[in-house]
Parts: structure tokens; C-alpha cells; sequence
């Protein structure tokens, strides 16, 4: 799956009070969607890992999103 970016992105994801937060700019929120999207159109077993290392802010816990049945 290519993901692709809005240039200026910016997300982070933290466990807060127990609650999992993600915070993102305008560009990161268009960037997620996106990535829901194509997601969304592929199949079952399809996924996404996102962290720090390769798309999120430093110091931002990892997202892994997985098409279901």
C-alpha cells in the first residue's frame, strides 16, 4: 500500500489517562484519512503500521490498522 503525505504533516499518538489521543495538523488529518481510505478499498488482512521512525513525531506510540471481515 503507498502511503502517501500531505506535505507539512504532523501526528503524534499518546496514551493519556488511559484514553489513546492522536493529535495531527490539518495536513496530518487529510494524510489519515487518505490512508483510511485506500484502507478501506483494499482486503481483508490489509494494514498499516505508522511510528515514530517513519512518519510520526517522535516519542509517538505505534498504529497498526487492519481491514477486517
Amino acid at each position: 500500500m503507498e502511503m502517501n503525505w500531505e506535505d507539512g504533516f504532523v501526528i503524534n499518538i499518546k496514551v493519556q489517562d488511559g484514553d489513546v489521543v492522536v493529535s495531527a495538523n490539518r495536513e496530518g488529518l487529510l494524510s489519515l484519512a487518505s490512508h483510511f481510505k485506500m484502507l478501506a478499498h483494499g482486503a481483508v488482512g490489509d494494514h498499516f503500521h505508522i511510528d515514530q521512525y517513519n512518519s510520526l513525531e517522535e516519542g509517538s506510540l505505534p498504529l497498526i490498522v487492519e481491514m477486517i471481515e
